[in-house]
């Protein structure tokens, strides 16, 4: 188990529905802001780098919300092609140009870019680690694309939180880009053992949500419950360095596993570890056969992937032991095989 069932985190979530019920019952702008959500936005803004945050439902109602509202009919958002669906979805929503650019390539990037007018607002938003494929995005060259066209940025972190960077702040602080990103959200779902969402930026941007982003506005605010247990996760997160640690030692270890037994796993850079199967049957064969062995892995079929992408998807926690890699890369060697997906 991980943190989902840390002791600490659970009493922090029956105490907060103690005191303040299990719910709210209106949204945030109304009456269903309290003192837990104010704090935590203040923790988290203060964590990854920003002036200030807002925290929303879920990790799916930021990119919604704020994808669809930072932009105008005159502007454009710009999206890697695998970016996550609440990304899209909030494209979609938005009356700006929508561009896309096949994944990670830098050139594609550019060229979208030069379609643009010069006077327009340019969004790229961009997924900070892939969540079906475990890469990571060129941040490097998109901020120098960005700097070159007058661009701006909106950074994913769902699967970069609490994994990458100083103390697990994300992939900007990876690469030392925060500065140079403008808008970072976030989810309570992963490393943050939740449910939830939160978007950080500056003060301006930040009150501008806060006003006009209707799945901030129109959605029930998150439960006391919730909110407390991510601000406990969060806690954790700052004062147990060793839990990174030892996901990274897990994580090296296991990349080196599959990668020796012969599994296609990509340009992977992160405990999302995608074993290509590249058949929709198979994928949900291995699956079951795997389930059987005692491995739970997750198998990624379209709309989430292209139908000659499909994987199954491997997810490493901190509390993940050699032993147990060792016996899950055995036998999901055995089970491939047996499909005929290695040889």
């Amino acid at each position: 188990h991980g943190l989902t069932y840390d002791e600490r985190i659970i009493e922090a979530a029956v105490a907060a529905t103690r005191k303040y019920g299990t719910g709210c019952a209106g949204s945030r702008f109304l009456n269903g802001t309290l003192d837990l959500h104010v704090q935590l936005e203040k923790e988290l803004a203060e964590f990854v780098g920003k002036d200030d945050a807002l925290v929303y439902s879920t990790g799916f109602t930021v990119n919604e919300g704020v994808v669809s509202c930072l932009t105008d009919r005159n502007d454009y958002i710009i999206c890697d092609d695998r970016d996550h669906a609440s990304i899209v979805d909030g494209r979609r929503l938005s009356f700006s140009t929508q561009l896309k650019y096949k994944h990670n390539d830098m050139e594609a990037l550019e060229k979208e870019l030069q379609k643009c007018k010069p006077e327009s607002v340019k969004l790229i938003v961009v997924d900070g680690v892939f969540s079906m494929e475990g890469d990571l995005a060129n941040l490097p060259e998109i901020v120098r694309l960005k700097d070159k066209y007058n661009a701006s940025i909106m950074v994913d972190e769902a699967h970069g939180l609490g994994v990458f960077g100083r103390d697990g702040r994300g992939v900007c602080d990876h690469f030392g880009l925060t500065d140079q990103v403008d808008v970072i959200m976030g989810t309570f779902s992963k490393s943050l053992a939740s449910i939830g969402g939160f978007v950080a930026a500056d003060k301006d941007t930040i009150n501008w949500l806060r006003h006009n982003s209707r799945s901030y506005i129109f959605s029930a605010s998150n439960t006391p419950a919730a909110t407390a247990a991510a601000r406990a996760a969060l806690h954790i997160l700052k004062s147990e360095p060793e839990r990174r640690e030892n996901l990274w030692k897990i994580t090296n270890y296991a990349l080196d596993c599959f990668r020796q037994a012969g599994f296609e796993i990509g340009d992977t850079e992160s405990p999302i570890i995608p074993l290509y199967v590249r058949d929709t049957d198979k994928t949900f064969e291995v699956t079951k056969l795997a389930f059987d062995e005692g491995i739970f892995i997750n198998p990624v079929i379209p709309p989430a992937c292209a139908p000659q992408d499909t994987l199954v998807r491997v997810a490493l926690m901190a509390t993940h032991t050699k032993e147990q890699v060792d016996y899950a890369v055995d036998k999901l060697t055995k089970c491939f095989k047996k499909l005929e997906i290695i040889k």
